[in-house]
C-alpha cells in the first residue's frame, strides 16, 4: 500500500517577494501546490484592498508575511489597514486556513512599540476572522545577526543588552511555516525558534569571530534592542516551541 500523497492546495502568499515570501513561493511550488503571489508588483494591493478578492478567490490557504517598509511606530497603521483589508477579503472568499507570520515577544514589546502593536493587529485579524487560523511567532533570523551586531558597536566596542536570543535560519522557518500552512489549522499561536538559546554577548562574539574582528563585547543593562528596552527572555520562545536545527555558527560558516 502506497502512502497517501498530500492534497494539492491553492495558497495565496501576501508579501510574496520578501525574504520569507519568496522562499515560501519556491517551497510550496516545489511541493506541488498552486501559489498565488501578492506583492507590490502584483495587481492586488493589500494596503488599498484593490484586487484582493480576485487573488483570494478559490484559495485554500492565505499566508500573511507582508512587512512594513518602515520599522517605526508608523508601521502600526500599515498593519492595521492591511490586516483589515485581508481579513475582509479572506472571509468573503471563505479561505480554509488564515496564517500569519509574527514575532516572538510581540505581545511583550507592544506597549512601547507601534511596530509590535501592528503585529498584534495582524495576529488578531486572523484569530477573530471566524476562519480556521494559525499564528506562527518566530524568533529573529540568522540573516539578521550581522546587522544586529553592527547596530551594537559604538566607539570600537560592542555594547549589548543583558538578554537572550534564539535565532533561526529563515529557510528552516519557511519549511516549518509551509508545513503548518498546508496542514490542519491549529487555531492558536505557535512559537518557532532556533536550536540554541544564547546571550546577545555570545551572538555578537559568534558574528565577530566569523568576521575575524577582535572587539570587546560588554554587557550593558541600559542597552536595548534597536532602541527598545527588553527583559532577559523577551525575545526567546518557551520550551514548547518548535525548533530549527542549524546553529548560528554553522549557518554563518556556510553562508
Amino acid at each position: 500500500m502506497t502512502p497517501t500523497e498530500p492534497a494539492t492546495k491553492t495558497v495565496t502568499i501576501i508579501g510574496s517577494t520578501g525574504l520569507i515570501g519568496s522562499q515560501l513561493v519556491r517551497n510550496l511550488t516545489a511541493a506541488g501546490h498552486l501559489v498565488v503571489e501578492v506583492s507590490r508588483e502584483s495587481r492586488a494591493d493589500v494596503l488599498s484592498g484593490e484586487g484582493l478578492g480576485e487573488a483570494l478567490s478559490g484559495s485554500d490557504v492565505v499566508i500573511d508575511v507582508v512587512n512594513s517598509a518602515t520599522p517605526d511606530d508608523s508601521a502600526q497603521a500599515f498593519f492595521e489597514q492591511t490586516s483589515a483589508n485581508l481579513s475582509e477579503a479572506a472571509v468573503a472568499a471563505d479561505v480554509g486556513h488564515y496564517v500569519v507570520l509574527s514575532i516572538v515577544g510581540a505581545d511583550l514589546v507592544a506597549p512601547i512599540a507601534g511596530y509590535m502593536r501592528g503585529k498584534l493587529a495582524q495576529e488578531a485579524a486572523a484569530a477573530t476572522s471566524g476562519l480556521p487560523w494559525t499564528v506562527v511567532r518566530s524568533t529573529q533570523f540568522h540573516e539578521l545577526a550581522e546587522g544586529i551586531t553592527d547596530s551594537l558597536i559604538v566607539e570600537g566596542e560592542a555594547r549589548v543588552p543583558v538578554a537572550a536570543v534564539q535565532t533561526i535560519a529563515s529557510a528552516e522557518l519557511v519549511e516549518i511555516l509551509a508545513g503548518i500552512a498546508t496542514g490542519t489549522p491549529l487555531n492558536e499561536i505557535h512559537e518557532v525558534g532556533g536550536p540554541q538559546r544564547m546571550s546577545f554577548a555570545d551572538l555578537v562574539r559568534t558574528v565577530l569571530s566569523h568576521q575575524h574582528r577582535d572587539l570587546a563585547v560588554v554587557e550593558d543593562p541600559t542597552v536595548g534592542y534597536f532602541g527598545l528596552p527588553i527583559e532577559r527572555t523577551t525575545l526567546v520562545p518557551d520550551e514548547r516551541a518548535q525548533r530549527g536545527t542549524t546553529s548560528l555558527a554553522d549557518w554563518l560558516a556556510d553562508s
